[in-house]
């Protein structure tokens, strides 16, 4: 069983940075896809960006050029730096493990996710 613990959220203005923090343990062999969702109040959980075992990353398109998932993290401390934030980027942060491909800024299974960590980015 995975367990997930994010942490890096905070309050931050628009045009600033943060980087978010996934530590991971209790990793099975099948876990080969790890990644970022965000969920605004009123709205659904989206993906925001996903890794897999063959370094390839997946962003969606509101956050491509602004966030990046260091390659070299897979399966450690996983890490969201998030630059140029927008107030819409307010949201509580989730990561997620599972197995498969990063497509669409999503796994193609999702087995463990983490409590959240929350972000806030005032104009």
């Amino acid at each position: 069983q995975v367990q997930l613990v994010e942490s890096g959220g905070g309050s931050v203005q628009a045009g600033g940075s943060l980087r978010l923090y996934c530590e991971a343990s209790g990793y099975t062999r099948r876990t080969d896809c790890m990644g970022w969702f965000r969920q605004a109040p009123g709205k659904e959980r989206e993906g925001v960006a996903a890794i897999d075992s063959n370094g390839t990353t997946s962003y969606a398109d509101s956050v491509k050029g602004r966030f990046t998932i260091p390659q070299d993290n897979f399966k450690n401390t996983l890490y969201l730096q998030m630059n140029s934030l927008k107030p819409e980027d307010t949201a509580m942060y989730y990561c997620a493990a599972g197995r498969g491909i990063a497509t669409m800024a999503h796994c193609s299974v999702l087995d463990a996710w983490g409590q959240g960590t929350l972000v806030t980015v005032s104009s």
